[in-house]
């Protein structure tokens, strides 16, 4: 039996035993002639309050789980009334055997059968309640782990169509260099190994903020050996608590798009590229603006890794996320919020 358990069967037992004392001791309670000045009250309430306990539990242990989720409810109600009733006739039996050994006038049969019947219907309705919250409670932890569970496996598919679509990215970066500068090809072939490396063996949980601005960095750095002259790119990379945590590969899909979808124009000082990525008081903001050529942006394929990543925030940060997507005549922006 694990903790919990114990702390529940303890709350139960010390529930009881409170109940007990409340009604027998605490209080200046005449019940059915029964009253704590004849110390009556306490032997009657005895055995009173273990009826109230047997209808309690055979709703939570029986009733309510073999007979009422089993759709069964004609029979559920049946046999609750014909148990209380039963348990009635036999606390009231009891009641004026104890009316007898202490000469006690009672209340009237009648009288007596109706205020039984009242207590027991209450602890059976109770009983009932507990089940169902307990039962509702049970259910909603299932739904709680399927729903984490579908997340991760959610979460493992998208990185693993990340992965490809990150390679992809980076062969065709190197590819354009080759024939230019075999050298820089070289040297950003190991930069793009270690970009690699990180994504295989590194971000597979979540990781520090420091770590995955770096891996922006460096691609950024890829991007612009790249690009050289055609691209007029500027970026800036703040960070003021290096020891948060990020899920990681969240950000480079932006980036990746904004280079992938850059516009190409003879007039380099057209094409452009702004990068921010500032952290302040836990809050992750990053904006992307990249001018664009409508011409060829229409014919473009590609965006597997943005959706991927808006499918990733709405997971891992539903609530704490904000993202906005705009495309005018010239420039496509985005802006992204995260509360870390």
């Amino acid at each position: 039996m694990n903790t919990s358990k114990i702390l529940l069967v303890v709350g139960h037992v010390l529930f009881w035993l409170f109940n007990y004392w409340l009604i027998a001791f605490g209080t200046d309670l005449n019940w059915n002639g029964f009253s704590s000045y004849t110390e009556t009250l306490a032997y009657a309430y005895s055995y009173g309050l273990f009826f109230n306990a047997v209808l309690f539990y055979l709703q939570v242990f029986w009733l309510f789980p073999r007979i009422y989720k089993c759709n069964r409810r004609v029979n559920f109600y049946l046999l609750s009334i014909v148990i209380i009733v039963g348990v009635t006739l036999l606390e009231t039996y009891f009641d004026y055997v104890i009316y007898r050994v202490y000469a006690i006038k009672g209340e009237p049969l009648m009288g007596t059968l109706i205020s039984n019947f009242l207590v027991h219907l209450i602890y059976t309705v109770g009983g009932f309640y507990y089940a169902l919250k307990f039962e509702f409670k049970k259910s909603e932890k299932v739904k709680q782990k399927l729903l984490e569970e579908n997340y991760k496996a959610e979460l493992k598919y998208l990185k693993a169509q990340l992965n490809p679509h990150f390679l992809f990215n980076g062969i065709n970066n190197i590819y354009h260099l080759i024939g230019k500068n075999d050298a820089l090809a070289k040297e950003t072939l190991l930069q793009f190994s270690d970009l690699l490396r990180y994504q295989l063996y590194e971000s597979n949980t979540n990781i520090l903020l420091e770590k995955e601005l770096d891996y922006v960095f460096k691609y950024i750095k890829i991007e612009e050996t790249r690009k050289g002259e055609d691209l007029q790119l500027s970026y800036d990379i703040k960070l003021e608590n290096p020891k948060l945590k990020i899920a990681p590969l969240l950000l480079i899909p932006f980036v990746e798009n904004a280079f992938k979808h850059c516009s190409n124009h003879l007039n380099s000082s057209i094409n452009t590229i702004q990068i921010e990525i500032e952290e302040v008081g836990g809050n992750l903001n990053l904006k992307i603006v990249n001018s664009y050529d409508n011409l060829v942006s229409k014919n473009m394929a590609g965006g597997i890794g943005l959706n991927n990543v808006q499918k990733r925030l709405l997971l891992q940060y539903p609530n704490a996320h904000q993202l906005h997507i705009t495309k005018d005549n010239a420039y496509f922006i985005v802006k992204l919020s995260i509360s870390l």
